[in-house]
């Protein structure tokens, strides 16, 4: 295939892929605006609303290790076209629904759906995008994921709005109906990755999972996941209670710092497809983000200084994210992408749920000026987990490949 031809194929992956991956992400955010109209409606508590989100994201946690088992047995794009549907008819359903304990179950049923979507995303690019353009197509993935977040509040609020609860979740669901349909009419251009002829020799595919380097990825994104959430929920408070920044600006800040991270993942896909040297560049990027988020607490400096600090340590944490997940594609042998993928991104849901607790006790015990140097030794303490994982495809005789389909 000539290199234009090859350019657009790939172009094409990645759009299908990262519409999908939008929609993941976009339908989790999107529950938290209709909390007032459920709790009107069904007459129940916050903490069972909350209980929507956790579901959703639970499931999706706890299913993706073993789906991306099946993906690399079976091949990913049923499963992708099938979890997609069922995230979606899920959404659909939830307008349909007279009790609240329905939308806990279509919200479980979606986060089975969702567990496809990172094991079967990365098995799809690793067969289908040409390998100098990896690291960029990794950074549309987590790029589209992120905009997924940040669209599902403001577009369900404007929806409710606009024609309710009901026919706004309902529309949203079948936008990921229309996703499927089009992931069935392109589906040949969605390769399965290269798997070796017969098992590769000394190690299963759990094995490869309870191995030191998995752990230790794992352990990765677990530790950079808890960086970023406990910064995302209280750097408003924390920079409110120790810069006196009023309640706007410190919003302002955390939006520039989330604009910087999403915006970082792209320069950090360039980065990946330009150097072999990956581990290097993920130290030094996160070391860099890490100061950044030091300065932002011990300056005391402008408002809008204040705010072009935690946005340039947000820049570079995002560039280091695809050095980072391209580690764990190369770490992972033939034909094991989507387990490896699936086991080791569970770390970031589970991240996610472990520091907003003890980060709020920490402000409501008078110590927020701890927040932001906690988050900055816990990104620090994550490169102590990197880096390890390329060790694993030594684990494995190396065996033949036979092409993707």
């Amino acid at each position: 295939m000539n290199q234009p031809a090859a350019t657009g194929r790939d172009a094409r992956v990645i759009t299908l892929i990262g519409t999908g991956h939008f929609l993941s992400h976009f339908y989790v955010l999107s529950l938290p605006p209709l909390f007032l109209a459920w709790g009107q409606e069904f007459g129940v508590s916050f903490a069972a609303l909350g209980l929507s989100v956790a579901l959703m994201s639970g499931v999706t946690a706890l299913l993706q290790t073993p789906v991306g088992f099946l993906v690399d047995r079976h091949g990913a794009r049923p499963y992708l076209v099938g979890g997609t549907l069922l995230m979606a008819l899920a959404v659909v359903a939830m307008g349909f629904a007279t009790d609240y304990w329905q939308i806990l179950l279509l919200c479980a049923l979606s986060g089975v759906g969702n567990s496809v979507i990172h094991p079967a995303d990365y098995a799809v690019m690793a067969g289908s995008i040409d390998k100098s353009r990896m690291g960029r197509a990794f950074a549309l993935h987590t790029f589209t994921g992120n905009l997924g977040f940040a669209a599902g509040p403001p577009v369900m609020a404007v929806l409710m709005a606009w024609i309710g609860w009901r026919q706004g979740v309902m529309l949203t669901g079948c936008a990921g109906l229309v996703v499927v349909a089009t992931i069935l009419w392109q589906s040949r251009i969605l390769h399965d990755q290269a798997k070796p002829r017969g098992e590769a020799q000394g190690i299963s595919g759990t094995q490869l999972l309870t191995s030191r380097p998995m752990l230790l990825f794992f352990g990765f994104f677990l530790l950079s996941a808890m960086a970023g959430a406990g910064l995302q929920a209280w750097l408003i408070t924390a920079l409110h209670q120790l810069h006196g920044m009023d309640i706007p600006a410190a919003s302002m800040a955390l939006t520039m710092y989330m604009v910087g991270a999403t915006s970082g993942v792209l320069v950090g896909g360039w980065i990946a497809d330009h150097t072999k040297r990956h581990l290097p560049i993920v130290i030094v990027l996160t070391c860099i983000a890490s100061a950044f988020v030091l300065l932002t607490e011990w300056l005391r400096i402008s408002d809008t200084l204040t705010i072009f600090t935690i946005f340039c340590g947000g820049l570079f944490l995002g560039a280091s994210r695809t050095p980072r997940d391209i580690m764990v594609k190369d770490a992972a042998p033939p034909g094991q992408i989507g387990k490896v993928f699936g086991f080791v991104s569970s770390g970031l849901p589970l991240g996610q749920a472990i520091t907003p607790m003890p980060f709020g006790a920490l402000i409501d015990w008078g110590r927020p000026d701890l927040v932001l140097p906690l988050t900055a030794v816990i990104m620090l303490a994550s490169l102590l987990f990197a880096g390890s994982g390329r060790a694993a495809g030594a684990m494995v005789t190396t065996p033949q490949v036979q092409p993707a389909e």
